[in-house]
Order: C-alpha cells, then sequence, then structure tokens
C-alpha cells in the first residue's frame, strides 16, 4: 500500500534525522562532559551539568530529541505494521530500543544523578559517603555506554530499513492475541510518556 509506504518512510527519515545528533551528542556528553565529571569522584563531582554554574541543562537538548526519535520511530513500526518480519523487525529495534531507553534513564539514571548531585553540592540530602559517588559515578559511565549502544543500534535498523526496497508482499493479519498486546504495548508506551512529561 503506497501510503503505507510513504508514512513508515517519513516516519523512518524522522527517525534517521533525529536518532544521527541524538547518538552523536549522547557520545559527547558521555566522553566530554561525563569523562570530566566522572574523572576524581568526589572532588570532579562539582563539574556535573547541573544548578546555577551551567545556564543549560543538557535535558533541554536530549528531552525533545528523544521525544521525536520515540514518535518516529513507534510512527514507522504502527504505519509498517503490515510488512513480513524480515522487514518488521527493522521497525521494531528503534521503537523498543528507544523505550528501554528511556525507562533505563528514569530508573538508573535519575536517582544516581541526583545522588551525586546532592553529594556534589553538599546538600542537607546527600546520603551517599565519597567511596559510594566514586562506586555511583562508574557504574552511571557502565551504563550510559549502554545508551550509546543502544541509539546506534536504534539509528542503524532505521537507515537498514529506509534503504531496503519495501517490502511487496503484505503479511498475513496477525492473530487476536498479538493485536492485543499491541494495542497494550502502544497503551503502556503513551502511558509512560505522559508520566515521563509530567515528571520532567
Amino acid at each position: 500500500m503506497p501510503g503505507r509506504e510513504t508514512t513508515t518512510k517519513a516516519f523512518l527519515w524522522l527517525a534517521v534525522l533525529v536518532g544521527g545528533p541524538l547518538v552523536g551528542a549522547k557520545l559527547f556528553d558521555l566522553v566530554v562532559l561525563a569523562g570530566a565529571w566522572s574523572a576524581n569522584p568526589p572532588q570532579s563531582l562539582a563539574m556535573m551539568p547541573y544548578g546555577k554554574a551551567w545556564p543549560v541543562d543538557t535535558g533541554v537538548f536530549f528531552i525533545p530529541f528523544s521525544a521525536a526519535m520515540l514518535i518516529a520511530a513507534f510512527g514507522a513500526l504502527v504505519a509498517g505494521w503490515k510488512t513480513p518480519w524480515r522487514y518488521r523487525w527493522l521497525l521494531c529495534v528503534p521503537s523498543l530500543g528507544i523505550l528501554a531507553l528511556l525507562v533505563l534513564t528514569v530508573i538508573a539514571f535519575w536517582p544516581v544523578n541526583a545522588a551525586l548531585w546532592h553529594h556534589a553540592s553538599g546538600s542537607a540530602t546527600d546520603t551517599i559517603t565519597d567511596a559510594e559517588s566514586i562506586a555511583l559515578a562508574r557504574r552511571w559511565i557502565l551504563l550510559d555506554w549502554m545508551r550509546v549502544a543502544g541509539g546506534v543500534a536504534a539509528f542503524v535498523s532505521a537507515l537498514r530499513a529506509l534503504t531496503l526496497p519495501w517490502p511487496a508482499e503484505v503479511a498475513p493479519r496477525d492473530p487476536l492475541w498479538v493485536r492485543v498486546l499491541l494495542g497494550i504495548a502502544l497503551a503502556g508506551v503513551a502511558a509512560f510518556v505522559f508520566w515521563f512529561v509530567k515528571n520532567i
């Protein structure tokens, strides 16, 4: 169906155009910014890009770009759902990948960011020791390499799907249980996005 092909490819173009800068910025953030503030904790934690010393929070870039990637990836997946699995799996990787990275950000990075920032700023709510700050900074770097790898996989999959010929055949209609699971999954994504935006 030409309409589905056009819509899927439009979303894939958006995913590629957003995903490239997103991966590049994440690498810069990891190697340069995180490389600086994690170099020698707890002293180096003062260089974390938060607080009054930093007029622009990194989230000002990453949040809208991540949201655009999430919309583009799931838009491509929904529009291209009737393609055969040999093509459809390329649409699944960016959507599930960016969602997993956002969930990882919320459950792993937000608490660690807060703990390290409170420790660095000498906040009354600081609950960690210097030794724990070193361990948390190391864990942050390790997990962030996972985010970079996931971002690269999402970008490359979207790019590959965009450059492959559109499949001529249409996949058979999915069983009811698959369609129900897809509906639940999309509702879950919408709920997560609503919660994420509300808690920024």
